[in-house]
């Protein structure tokens, strides 16, 4: 692994940065981006089999399976996430978490804009004949599982800065478990739903607002999951857990997320 170091032994490191050896993962996971896009197109104007799209969607499950264990193994084994490294990943972390605001501010826009009468063919809100979901049942059930969830990952990321992996680990699974159990009262609302996704510009913004939140809640997830495995086989460290803090910052926007959907589409959009 080339990590910058200079050659020959008992040579201190030429800089702290880490120069990755050449991997496949970038351009298979462009060839994936490419092969998801045409599937998908095909699959919703030519009503062809998804078999395009599904293959697509298997190579950058692979690309993200095998990039990511490269990752682990240059902090793990090659030891090669400095602490200007790990400075870089964080500042990558806020970023893209910085752009994922941006994503849900479109939602939030869409729905302000028909919710406060700003599009004139707009005159009742929530529209004649919607009937919306009821604010203090199992939204509000959700809200409480989701903030218990993030209280749970920051009990855990203190747990492991104080060198006791017993609660890291206590911590994870509860917030994973949690995310989990919000993810099947959500499914199971939208099966209680008097609307259908077409049936205007209320549904529309709802289950788009609320779905993609669902995702990220899946993805979330996934991310505590994995952390909980790399956990248990005792990858983090007090000193160095850069994937950890990604997870962590990560479940907080989603529950953050949640608090303005949970206020402003379930509460304040339903009065």
């Amino acid at each position: 692994m080339s990590n910058g170091h200079a050659s020959g032994p008992g040579h201190a490191p030429a800089h702290p940065y880490h120069l990755v050896d050449p991997s496949p993962w970038p351009f298979v996971g462009a060839v994936s981006a490419f092969v998801i896009a045409y599937g998908a197109v095909t699959y919703f104007h030519d009503h062809a089999k998804p078999w395009i799209l599904l293959a697509g969607l298997a190579l950058v499950l692979l690309t993200m399976a095998g990039w990511w264990r490269d990752v682990v193994r240059e902090a793990q084994r090659d030891h090669a996430h400095t602490p200007v490294v790990r400075h870089g990943l964080r500042v990558g972390m806020g970023l893209f978490i910085a752009s994922e605001v941006m994503f849900f501010a479109a939602f939030f826009w869409a729905f302000f804009n028909a919710a406060l009468g700003v599009n004139p063919q707009v005159t009742q809100w929530p529209p004649q004949g919607i009937v919306p979901m009821h604010t203090w049942t199992i939204p509000f059930v959700n809200t409480l599982i989701l903030l218990s969830s993030g209280f749970a990952v920051n009990w855990a990321h203190h747990g492991l800065r104080e060198n006791h992996r017993s609660r890291l680990k206590l911590g994870l699974a509860v917030g994973a478990v949690l995310g989990a159990i919000f993810l099947g009262l959500q499914i199971y609302e939208y099966g209680e739903a008097t609307f259908g996704f077409t049936e205007g510009v209320y549904p529309s913004v709802f289950y788009m607002a609320t779905g993609f939140h669902g995702f990220h809640v899946f993805v979330g997830v996934c991310f505590l999951t994995v952390c909980l495995l790399r956990a248990l086989r005792g990858d983090f460290t007090p000193q160095q857990h850069v994937g950890f803090e990604a997870a962590a910052w990560y479940w907080h926007f989603v529950d953050v997320v949640w608090l303005f959907l949970f206020v402003w589409v379930y509460w304040w959009g339903n009065s």
